[in-house]
């Protein structure tokens, strides 16, 4: 089984709970510990329009990248999550890489036993 298939299958849940939509994951590596989340639309950036030639470093939906980081670390999972591909960029799809940097050890603070 992957390292991160339960929580993928989470993030899946997030993202048709709070967006309405359902990415597909995909582009797993060999040692199952990076994958991509690739989705036809966007909720997020549906009335945006970048203005040309300005604005090249910023990618408008990164808040969702944020959201997966701190999603993932509730569950002990350190990532980085980056857009690959976005489609206010014209891109076909959108697409977020999201990689394990390592699993977060629980720690009881000292008096808490």
């Amino acid at each position: 089984m992957p390292t991160l298939y339960i929580p993928v299958a989470a993030l899946q849940y997030g993202f048709k709970t709070y967006l309405g939509i359902v990415p597909t994951v995909t582009n797993w590596n060999s040692t199952a510990d990076e994958f991509s989340l690739v989705f036809d639309s966007n909720p997020l950036t549906e009335f945006v329009e970048l203005p040309p030639d300005s604005h090249k470093q910023l990618h408008y939906s990164q808040m969702i990248c944020g959201t997966i980081r701190g999603a993932l670390e509730m569950l002990n999972l350190e990532v980085h999550a980056k857009f690959v591909q976005d489609q206010l960029r014209d891109d076909q799809v959108n697409e977020i890489r999201v990689k394990l940097i390592k699993k977060i050890r629980e720690t009881v603070p000292a008096g808490d036993d």
